[in-house]
């Protein structure tokens, strides 16, 4: 296997929020559980903690394809306007637990003084036990990736606009909360 992408999905919405007001890191480190799972039926659980060495950590829980994952994102890139977590996630499936990499790659970009463009991104790529876990299962990878892709594509499309419109919210509340017309 050459190429050990999953699935690479990206998608877009319009945040009607000046970029300058936008912070994705504050919005995702202070996301509320409830919040969280307002932006997907797939959504169970959202928590902060730190990894070993201070880096934040979001932990996220959802059940994709029938599948549970806990997604242990560390903070890898942060600025207000790009925020890039990646996480070793966990796969909890019919015949075990696997794990395969992610990175949810977060960013805006200006379109005029009042509104943004939000970019979810998504890439997952298989591990060396997802490798391992497939060859013993008598999975050929090609089929995995195939049926794995439509079920991430179509989460990230209904997750994209559900997000954009949290970060307004935190924007426009964080706007308010200080007072600025």
């Amino acid at each position: 296997m050459d190429d050990n992408t999953l699935v690479d999905s990206s998608f877009s919405a319009t945040i009607h929020a000046p970029v300058e007001e936008i912070d994705i890191p504050a919005w995702c480190f202070s996301l509320a559980e409830a919040e969280y799972q307002a932006c997907s039926p797939a959504h169970c659980s959202a928590g902060v903690t730190t990894t070993a060495d201070g880096r934040r950590m979001s932990i996220n829980v959802e059940v994709l394809g029938g599948s549970p994952m806990v997604q242990h994102y560390v903070e890898e890139v942060s600025q207000r306007d790009h925020l890039r977590l990646v996480s070793k996630s966990d796969v909890f499936t019919p015949t075990g637990r696997i794990q395969v990499g992610v990175i949810w790659d977060l960013s805006v970009k200006k379109i005029d003084d009042q509104s943004c463009e939000f970019t979810n991104t998504v890439h997952s790529t298989s591990t060396p036990e997802l490798t391992e876990f497939l060859a013993k299962q008598g999975i050929p990878w090609e089929v995995f990736r195939a049926a794995r892709k439509p079920i991430s594509e179509a989460h990230n499309k209904q997750e994209t606009p559900l997000f954009a419109k949290s970060i307004e919210r935190h924007a426009l509340n964080n706007r308010n909360s200080a007072g600025v017309a």
